[in-house]
């Protein structure tokens, strides 16, 4: 009896080693603290999840599931895409990205510097944006494929994000 359970205690142990520490950075704390961190920085209230939008930018991400191709939905919300040919791109890591092409951007002018974008950036800073919702999923081709949605939309060409 005390082999069976030095044993399994054993199996147990060596399963720990097995089995990759999840540091996902998927869910909807882990993007509402990377667009909230942002956020602060420039002195914007925080973003709400909003299940809504999680729904609809759920959907959205399975019609992409296939080709992971960055084509905005056209839908009735503003939203951020993210794609990355492997499958190591997080959620929070979309939104590290969008929030690097703060660089590109001009308070001044309200403008994107040169042919840079940083429409995403701005739309995740939008001051009237109020919530959030995000999806992630794996693309059969081996990809990942991030969107966020927001409301109310943001990025109207005569206003500035904050």
């Amino acid at each position: 009896m005390d082999v069976f359970k030095i044993s399994f205690a054993l199996i147990c142990v060596s399963g720990l080693f097995l089995v990759k520490p999840s540091l996902a950075q998927n869910s909807a704390k882990d993007y509402l603290n990377a667009h909230n961190a942002a956020r602060k920085m420039v002195g914007v209230g925080p973003l709400f999840w909003d299940r809504k939008l999680a729904a609809y930018a759920q959907s959205y991400a399975n019609k992409r599931m296939r080709d992971c191709k960055l084509v905005l939905s056209g839908g009735p919300y503003d939203e951020n895409l993210a794609w990355s040919s492997d499958r190591s791109l997080t959620g929070a890591g979309a939104v590290k990205l969008w929030v690097s092409k703060k660089r590109f951007y001009n308070y001044r002018s309200n403008k994107c510097v040169g042919d840079q974008s940083c429409l995403a950036y701005t739309q995740v800073v939008w001051r009237r944006s109020k919530k959030l919702g995000c999806a992630r999923v794996k693309c059969t081709n081996g990809g990942t494929f991030v969107i966020c949605s927001y409301s109310p939309r943001g990025n109207i060409s005569s206003q500035r994000p904050y």
